[in-house]
């Protein structure tokens, strides 16, 4: 059976591009610059009636850590309720504690909340102090899978730690590789770590058809608003084709 692929997107441009291209799962979000956020109701309402693939609903209040405050975790409570009514697929999230363990009980807690959806444990994973322990913990709340990058910066560059993580779940859940994926490197990762599943975001930059363009920006940093990151449609096919093979 070919491998699973997820792409990340936070445009509805670029969920269009992921399903074109042959994805089989979307990860939804909103500001991938911040590393993904909780996407609006009208953005899940619009792909989930224009898209047949599945889509998981990304389920964070905030950029930054994953240690969240009694009113951000019934935020994300809430934002859980409004993408199932909304006909997602799944919801992904991850909370830590302070000292950077999985926060099991209010992991669970927001896992029975999602079902029947199923539940994947983001990247939050990596910045575990322990990724042994993490993946019993996270195994013990019930989530249907792990995205992870071993605890490096990339995949490629975890891909030992992934590999023995695939190992240490056994079958207990499914371990996804995700960060730094390439259809220039894919087959690599395939074949050094042992997954089933791979996650990327395929992206692409995309000026925008401004006739008059003013150098404002709207936050902090380098200007945006004529500039975007997009889905690539034939990056997406390309990874598509590999996990065919």
């Amino acid at each position: 059976m070919p491998a699973c692929l997820e792409i990340c997107v936070d445009s509805i441009d670029s969920a269009l591009a992921a399903d074109r291209g042959g994805a089989q799962r979307i990860e939804l979000c909103a500001s991938l610059l911040e590393g993904g956020l909780t996407p609006n109701a009208g953005m899940i309402r619009v792909i989930r009636e224009r898209l047949g693939l599945a889509v998981f609903v990304m389920i964070r209040p905030r950029g930054g850590d994953f240690l969240y405050s009694e009113a951000e975790f019934e935020s994300m409570k809430e934002d859980i309720r409004v993408a199932k009514s909304l006909g997602a697929n799944g919801v992904v999230l991850g909370l830590l504690t302070a000292e950077a363990h999985v926060d099991a009980a209010r992991t669970r807690e927001l896992i029975e909340l999602a079902r029947p959806l199923e539940t994947t444990f983001h990247r939050a994973f990596d910045l575990a102090i322990d990724l042994n322990q993490a993946l019993e913990d996270v195994i013990a709340t019930g989530a249907s899978r792990i995205l992870t990058s071993g605890g490096a910066q990339t995949a490629p560059e975890g891909a030992d730690q992934i590999r023995q993580l695939v190992h240490s779940a056994r079958g207990g859940i499914t371990i996804m590789a995700g960060s730094g994926i390439k259809s220039g490197n894919l087959r690599e990762v395939l074949a050094a770590t042992g997954v089933s599943e791979v996650h990327a975001s395929a992206k692409a930059p995309v000026a925008r058809a401004m006739q008059y363009q003013r150098d404002v920006a709207m936050g902090s940093g380098q200007p945006h608003e004529y500039m975007r990151q997009v889905t690539d449609e034939e990056e997406v096919r390309a990874l598509a084709r590999i996990l065919r093979e």
